[in-house]
């Protein structure tokens, strides 16, 4: 049985290089084109399999070529993909990327199938008999509420893309993982422009017994109960954030499996989110343990 078992969205990546992100109604010449595979769920476990762990993943693709190329890149990567349905009429989910020459990125996600993975489609055994269960917001809010229900082990919430959740699921979650807007729309507040003001709107959340909120290039704010510790960053040359935020969540969920408290595991999270801007892509992005630990901690 899984170490960890992520439950989540598998996409197709198209990313484009652009000097520039566009406003509203521009047209910005990109500079070339890649896909790769990706998908908020489907990045998680390849991450957390490259840390080492034993990983399953629970998702839905359609019966397509992309479904085929993301099954054959979670099989390489040895994450099993047994319970990964596939929808016999929607398309495999679909990103659109891009990003600047800042290595600032813009998102537009197509769920096709990732819709469609219901309550039912999930597999009990496997979410209960892992020690993390890793979860999004890119499948149906039922369907992550069940996978909660299901849950034995530690429950980490990654709320990307962030929208109201089904009433009482963040007091059974342990681990909620935003970025400062996703903490701003759950908290119903502006983004915060502080890591107090961070903290502040972690602490109004209720419900989770700990927030992590992750601030990119600096790094993340650890909150349990009054305590709030900021966790910087290691300095590197980032070229593409897109799978950064994937690769926090897989160390994360990593150092939770080997028994750290969350603080500890928040340190090793940002080592591992940093070492993924690094490179470019979503999945090409992701490091293995010895990259991450090559990389010097936060100072």
């Amino acid at each position: 049985m899984p170490e960890i078992t992520v439950v989540g969205s598998l996409n197709l990546d198209a990313t484009v290089r652009v000097p520039r992100l566009p406003l509203p109604g521009e047209t910005v010449m990109g500079r070339g084109h890649a896909h790769d595979t990706g998908g908020k769920g489907a990045n998680q476990a390849v991450a957390a399999a490259r840390l080492g762990r034993s990983v399953a993943m629970v998702g839905m693709v359609g019966r397509d070529d992309a479904g085929d190329r993301l099954l054959a890149a979670l099989d390489a990567a040895g994450v099993a993909t047994a319970t990964v349905r596939r929808s016999p009429s929607l398309a495999t989910g679909l990103a659109l990327v891009m990003v600047d020459d800042s290595a600032e990125n813009s998102i537009v996600v197509i769920p096709a199938a990732n819709g469609a993975l219901a309550p039912e489609d999930l597999d009990p055994a496997v979410i209960g008999a892992a020690a993390v269960v890793l979860l999004q917001l890119e499948i149906p809010p039922e369907t992550v509420e069940a996978a909660v229900g299901f849950a034995r082990g530690t429950v980490v919430l990654n709320p990307a893309p962030a929208h109201p959740l089904p009433a009482g699921l963040l007091a059974r979650v342990d681990v909620l993982v935003p970025n400062r807007t996703e903490l701003a729309l759950l908290a119903g507040a502006e983004p915060p422009a502080t890591v107090d003001e961070a903290a502040g709107l972690a602490r109004s959340l209720g419900g989770p017994r700990g927030v992590v909120v992750t601030l990119g290039a600096e790094g993340a704010l650890v909150v349990t109960g009054e305590q709030a510790t900021h966790v910087p960053a290691p300095r590197v040359d980032a070229v593409d954030p897109t799978g950064a935020g994937d690769a926090f969540c897989a160390g994360l969920a990593d150092a939770l499996v080997g028994g750290a408290d969350l603080l500890t595991a928040a340190r090793w999270a940002v080592r591992c989110g940093a070492a993924a801007v690094t490179r470019r892509g979503a999945q090409a992005s992701l490091p293995t343990r010895a990259e991450v630990e090559a990389l010097g901690a936060g100072e």
